[in-house]
């Protein structure tokens, strides 16, 4: 029996299969082939567009796939979601669906469109905000570069964003935020029913929680005697608590613990100060909590 995973094609694959790395998994994809090659002999997988997938895993074509809730309920496909899994292209956090304007236009608001032309990749989405705030105006379906079509082509658009930079480079201002969205990891419902398939799914849940919970994060380990053990603790912040042990030499102690990346090259300097020896920072892959 093997598990047929779908993984994002396009945006979101790159980030994806590093993340797979981070959990374990080592995953190789060819230019000529959808089938990436991966070292579990349990899975099969497969390169699908986000947009797509799933209805493929809606249909049992997949048994499970990684996509953005966002076209989860676009398609309102009928699948369960099983983990949240906060990253995207650029960064760790969740991307926004925004309703952008062009700076030197009039509008300030939603309702402000009223019968105006709003261009964007998600149409059954925009749609029920505009009905969810009372406005009449026509959704056109954009095929790409959505962020050129104003003011020519449309007079707004919906369209989905990390940082804004793009936005901001053709002149658009945000008026509002449409929905968020994030990485999910879908799962049929009858696959998710087979226990087989369910456990095989748990597992990489739990794999790819450990390594979303990794990300930007490093671990830090460090020799100190036990009269500055006080002023050391003071310095590092912890996940929980840092651990502890002794060393072969009764007056010295071992510390190890976990921290924001970010924040390392404030915090060494501080060690060292404190009393701290043999410091040693080494990178996560997986914090299984």
């Amino acid at each position: 029996m093997k598990l047929k995973l779908g993984l994002p094609k396009g945006s979101l694959e790159a980030a994806t299969i590093d993340l797979f790395r981070r959990a374990g998994f080592n995953i190789t994809t060819s230019s000529r082939s959808y089938f990436p090659a991966i070292d579990d002999p349990e899975i099969e997988c497969m390169l699908i567009r986000a947009q797509e997938m799933a209805r493929y895993v809606e249909d049992g074509i997949l048994d499970a796939g990684l996509t953005g809730r966002d076209w989860v309920e676009e398609s309102e496909a009928k699948v369960e979601a099983i983990a949240d899994l906060v990253y995207a292209k650029q960064s760790f956090g969740k991307v926004r669906w925004v309703l952008a304007v062009p700076e030197s236009s009039p509008f300030h608001s939603v309702k402000d469109l009223e019968g105006k032309i709003i261009a964007t990749e998600l149409v059954a989405t925009t749609k029920r905000y505009l009905a969810a705030h009372g406005v009449s105006a026509k959704v056109e379906f954009s095929w790409g570069a959505t962020e050129v079509k104003p003011p020519v082509l449309a007079d707004a658009i919906v369209e989905v964003t990390e940082t804004g930079s793009s936005l901001r480079a053709n002149k658009l201002k945000i008026i509002d935020t449409v929905m968020e969205s994030n990485t999910q990891l879908i799962v049929n419902v009858e696959s998710w029913k087979d226990p087989w398939k369910r456990r095989k799914l748990e597992d990489m849940r739990m794999l790819l929680d450990g390594a979303i919970n990794a990300l930007g994060k490093v671990g830090l380990m460090l020799n100190v005697h036990k009269d500055c053990l006080g002023a050391v603790l003071q310095v590092l912040p912890a996940l929980k608590r840092p651990t502890i042990s002794h060393l072969s030499d009764e007056d010295w102690l071992a510390v190890n613990t976990i921290l924001d990346e970010s924040t390392v090259r404030d915090i060494i300097p501080r060690l060292k100060q404190a009393g701290a020896q043999g410091i040693v920072e080494y990178p996560l892959n997986k914090i299984v909590m």
